[in-house]
């Protein structure tokens, strides 16, 4: 256990941020598993409707280093492959 003001604060700051970033990582999720369901559900004009608030949110979690920044930008460019081919 820490035993230092500096090390109890830390904890404190880390238990935190772990909560932000778990509330950031589902939605990153959720944001996804949305795109796929109009994607299976062969719902092309939603999809498209969805595309640019699949990428805002995309990018702004790869902005506060939750996933990288290829990362969220290979699953654009997939879900928009998939989105043509419907």
């Amino acid at each position: 256990m820490a035993n230092t003001k500096s090390a109890i604060k830390r904890i404190r700051r880390i238990s935190k941020q772990t909560a932000v970033n778990k509330a950031r990582k589902s939605r990153y999720k959720n944001v996804l598993k949305k795109m796929n369901m109009l994607i299976d559900g062969k719902k092309k004009s939603e999809a498209l409707k969805f595309l640019p608030k699949l990428n805002s949110e995309l990018m702004k979690i790869a902005k506060t280093k939750i996933i990288k920044k290829e990362n969220a930008s290979r699953n654009v460019s997939r879900i928009t492959k998939k989105i043509a081919t419907i």
